[in-house]
């Protein structure tokens, strides 16, 4: 297996995600999709790799904010990469917007595609056809609103599934820009591949957020 520390992003395509890597602050191996890559540019910094394919040396550490932090503080990618680097103090919140970013921009794509609906009208309407897929709600949606959707939602497809299908990682105003309306509070998506997509990027800024593990569910199946 190569370096865990410094494989490729192309490397790690070829050899496949089931590949352990090993974190550079707890040392455990863990698979790809638990861990965030980040990559030495030419200018000497270290830039978040989210989606794994830039080319360069690479060091792999577990996909939560503290752990983020943790390398930050304890100088971890110059010890690494065996060399000076030069690492933003503010790296933990650049990961968190550029995962942000990424769950928008899945958002934004189901909405091209036709598959999502905005407002709680419409959300209601897809729920009592049987054909939401996906349950988004704004994080600061009021919590009566947003529960008469999550009580009809689990109705239909189960407390477990609708638990692992419901989004609530995007603000209204970043769901609005996503979806190209003014703060959009509750939104529902039916099936697709844009649909699964917009689980598994949530998930993955949800665990980053709260330092959870990755665990089975429809939320993490790839389409």
């Amino acid at each position: 297996m190569a370096d865990a520390r410094t494989t490729t992003g192309q490397e790690q395509e070829a050899a496949g995600s089931a590949s352990l890597r090993l974190c550079a602050v707890s040392r455990a191996q863990k698979p790809p999709e638990e861990l965030i890559r980040f990559v030495l540019a030419p200018d000497d910094s270290i830039v978040p790799d989210l989606a794994r394919r830039l080319p360069g040396r690479g060091v792999w550490v577990s996909a939560s904010r503290d752990a983020v932090a943790q390398a930050v503080r304890q100088k971890v990618f110059a010890k690494s990469l065996k060399q000076q680097v030069t690492v933003a103090q503010d790296l933990p919140d650049l990961v968190e917007r550029l995962l942000a970013k990424r769950l928008a921009e899945t958002t934004s794509l189901a909405n091209k595609a036709g598959l999502l609906v905005t407002g709680f009208a419409k959300v209601e309407a897809l729920l009592e056809q049987n054909r939401a897929d996906v349950l988004l709600h704004a994080r600061d949606a009021a919590v009566d609103g947003a529960a008469k959707l999550d009580r009809k939602f689990k109705a239909l497809v189960g407390a477990d599934r609708a638990q692992a299908a419901t989004v609530t990682e995007l603000t209204s105003a970043e769901l609005g820009l996503a979806i190209g309306r003014a703060n959009v509070i509750h939104a529902a998506a039916s099936a697709g591949g844009a649909s699964q997509r917009i689980l598994q990027e949530a998930e993955r800024l949800r665990r980053y957020r709260t330092g959870e593990d990755a665990s089975p569910g429809p939320s993490c199946h790839s389409p």
